[in-house]
Parts: structure tokens; sequence; C-alpha cells
């Protein structure tokens, strides 16, 4: 799985006008399944993103973890986190996960960081999103669970 994160202040994921998915501090988490991915490799990606320390302690170090720090995540499906960009011009997709394949380890990855103690507020798998954020930092970080 590939995922996103950005450290915020707030965060909002709008569909048809209408705010479905809105957090203040914590991670924006944008995901993406791979086709080898599976329900370990989203418990894993979980496991690591809830302890991964990226908000400051006292003396202003990022000493502390969102588990830590009592902050949400607002987990987005992204495919386009699998684009292929290595010949021409336009991105391929074909190694981001079948749709229903995806959409159900995408659930289950926002399941399992639920299952941490992290309250998550979601997208819509599929539908057209409008994203909103402040990053906090700005803290952005790649983890990919092919990569160590």
């Amino acid at each position: 799985m590939r995922a996103v994160l950005q450290r915020v202040t707030q965060a909002s994921v709008t569909v048809d006008g209408a705010v479905i998915g809105q957090i203040e501090a914590g991670l924006m988490i944008l995901v993406c399944a791979m086709p080898e991915d599976d329900e370990k490799t989203a418990e894993a990606l979980a496991l690591k993103i809830s302890k991964l320390r990226l908000f400051k302690d006292d003396a202003g170090k990022m000493n502390l973890s969102l588990a830590q720090t009592g902050g949400a995540a607002l987990v987005v499906s992204q495919f386009t986190l699998a684009a292929d960009t290595s010949r021409g011009t336009r991105p391929g997709f074909s190694y981001a996960a079948k749709p229903d394949a995806a959409k159900a380890l995408y659930l289950y990855f926002a399941d399992q960081m639920r299952s941490l103690g992290i309250p998550v507020e979601t997208g819509e798998f599929g539908a057209d999103m409008s994203v909103a954020l402040v990053n906090d930092g700005p803290v952005t970080i790649c983890l990919d669970t092919d990569r160590p």
C-alpha cells in the first residue's frame, strides 16, 4: 500500500457540495491499495502510521505520535498514488489494485486505524471529492509498504 501523510491543523473532504468527513489536528492520509496488498499489509501500515512520531512535544521536537496526541485521521482513497509515469506524458494506473479489492482494503485500513484508538473520518471511495487542508509545518511523509 502507498500512503501520503500530511500533518494538518484541519482537513475536510466534500462530495457534491456536502462535507462528508472533517477533522481538526491530526493527519490527512491519502491511501492507495496495490494488487499484491492484503489485510496484513493494511494492518502493518495502520500500525506504522499510528506510531510515527510526527507531532511536536513540549520542547518543539517531533517526538509524539498521532496516538499520543489524541489527534484524528482523515483517510481518503487515492488510486493516483499508483501512477506509472515511466513512459510518455499520460500516467497509467495499472499498478493500482482493482476497484473491489481496493475499496475493501481502504475500508479495512480505516477500521484498523480506529482499532488503534485513532478517531477516523473518511472520504467516499470512487467519488469525485474536493479535499481541503491546512498542512502544519509543513510535514508531508510518503510511505510504501514495499519499501523498507
